[in-house]
């Protein structure tokens, strides 16, 4: 009998119809785990938290699981539920990327209104390309530097990218639109930026589609890696397949259905499977060899470069103080780790930064080194940390803030006497209005929260410009009392550069940080 026209529409067989479910399937799917997203971003914030799982798909990260046991040697509880992902990935390969991933089914959203599939440009854009290649040299440099202590997989970790653009931008824009975002509109800083980079991965889909999937996304490659050892996969028969290359059209990983798959790029989102009219592709339980692509297409030298490149990182990220003493602007929550197991931990998600309720959690730029990029830093003049808060801990997917209960931060019960200080408050005399212009003001004493208060005022009589007598209360500060919770400096009435300001002196975390006659 003559082959079937695949121009010609033909009907539905029983298999086809399976394969139609399954595909629809996976869209719920998709949608599920979106709005999921969406909904643990609703939910993040300070009044709606509610015991709510919020860092449920970072703690599915296999990438962040092994980057930061690399890293630290241990593996923080939380994390365990990547193996989830890993088993799944051993069964059924690259399936998170094209079924759970948020970041994934924005840009198959995108690519999908972009383009319509029926097209010769359709298939064009998504035939393999040798660029997808630089995604397993990221992994690669990633795993190079994680060892040494450096843990910058958050800047290109899909999970920790989209939660942190989100919390940036996305959240803070529906915030000044409606209230039912959060108590009050977000302030993050050089939100713009953070914008722009997430802007720019989202709108190259527009041309190239799924450009992040397919080029840099490192735990795509870890994922790659593993499919290579996946039991079920996607096969071509090449005695059924008449080069139609229909197979292309939605192909969402450019995986090369219509020669030999490629495993490590397959998304398994069951397209082409779809698309075949003549039935040549399937998924298979370990198909024979020779039906498709195992290893991931990398060079030895690209992986030499890479893992050299990632050696590099540790002396070039890690720059040190002066004789290891803090940065005056580098402030962590309440909770944190000493510096370097912090930085060892922190995947740069900002989930910290959305549930601050009062938006002194803020990105890092460059305050913290080049390491520190996108690690949260109590920024005084944005907000204050309230002391009867601790959700940033309670949010952390990685054990970098520890989860405090009220007792200990505020040291009380049987850690009374010993609260968690997050620095000390110091005023700057030429700025302070009782010192420098002899000017009557109270507002730091008046809101400082501890008790009794770290801020008290001595009263003193001054002669003024004019030969008058002037009686003021300068305030100063009780360093064993204060905390470094910042509402002094938030609501100091000099509104730029305040007259009282808050550095990471005296902070609980360490041990180099205390004032030098504390050490004496």
């Amino acid at each position: 009998m003559p082959r079937t026209n695949p121009a010609l529409p033909r009907p539905a067989s029983p298999r086809l119809r399976i394969t139609i479910t399954i595909t629809r399937v996976r869209v719920a799917w998709q949608a599920f785990f979106l709005a999921l997203f969406v909904f643990l971003g609703f939910v993040t914030t300070f009044s709606r938290l509610g015991g709510y799982p919020a860092s449920i798909l970072l703690e599915l990260d296999p990438f962040a699981a092994a980057a930061t046991a690399a890293a630290t040697g241990s593996l923080y509880r939380g994390l365990l539920w990547s193996l989830l992902v890993v088993v799944a990935t051993l069964l059924l390969g690259r399936a998170f990327c094209g079924w759970v991933c948020p970041l994934g089914t924005l840009q198959h959203l995108v690519a999908w209104a972009a383009r319509p599939s029926a097209t010769p440009q359709a298939v064009e854009a998504n035939r393999y390309r040798r660029s997808q290649r630089l995604k397993y040299y990221v992994l690669i440099a990633f795993a190079a530097a994680a060892p040494t202590g450096i843990v910058q997989v958050g800047l290109l970790d899909p999970i920790a990218l989209v939660s942190r653009s989100f919390t940036a931008a996305v959240w803070p824009a529906a915030a000044r639109a409606t209230d039912l975002v959060a108590l009050k509109p977000p302030v993050v800083h050089l939100a713009w930026l953070i914008a722009a980079v997430f802007g720019l991965l989202v709108a190259i889909g527009l041309t190239r589609p799924r450009f992040f999937c397919r080029v840099l996304c490192p735990l795509g490659a870890l994922l790659g890696v593993l499919s290579r050892f996946a039991l079920w996969r996607i096969a071509r028969d090449p005695a059924r397949c008449n080069d139609c290359e229909r197979c292309l059209r939605r192909c969402d990983a450019a995986a090369d259905p219509h020669t030999y798959p490629r495993a490590a790029e397959c998304h398994v989102c069951f397209n082409c499977i779809d698309d075949c009219p003549e039935e040549a592709l399937a998924f298979r339980f370990a198909p024979t060899a020779g039906v498709q692509v195992d290893t991931p297409d990398w060079s030895r030298r690209g992986v030499l470069v890479s893992t050299f490149v990632g050696l590099v990182l540790h002396p070039a990220g890690r720059v040190a103080g002066a004789e290891g003493r803090p940065d005056a602007a580098v402030i962590r929550p309440p909770g944190s780790l000493a510096e370097a197991d912090f930085l060892a931990r922190c995947l740069k998600c900002a989930q910290c930064v959305r549930v601050c309720p009062t938006s002194v959690l803020q990105p890092a730029t460059f305050e913290a080194g080049l390491e520190g990029l996108w690690t949260p830093v109590l920024a005084m003049r944005a907000g204050y940390c309230e002391l009867n808060c601790t959700l940033c801990g309670h949010v952390c997917p990685t054990g970098a803030i520890e989860r405090l209960t009220i007792e200990r931060k505020l040291g009380l019960g049987r850690f009374q006497g010993q609260p968690v200080r997050l620095g000390t408050a110091f005023f700057d005399q030429g700025r302070c209005l009782p010192w420098a212009m002899d000017t009557p003001c109270v507002v730091c004493e008046e809101v400082c929260p501890t008790s009794p208060k770290a801020i008290f005022s001595k009263e003193v009589a001054v002669v003024g410009r004019r030969g008058e007598t002037i009686t003021l209360r300068r305030p100063q500060i009780d360093p064993v009392l204060c905390v470094g919770c910042g509402i002094c400096e938030h609501e100091c009435p000099v509104t730029d550069l305040a007259g009282v300001r808050v550095t990471a002196v005296g902070e609980t975390r360490s041990r180099t940080a205390g004032l030098l006659l504390d050490r004496a």
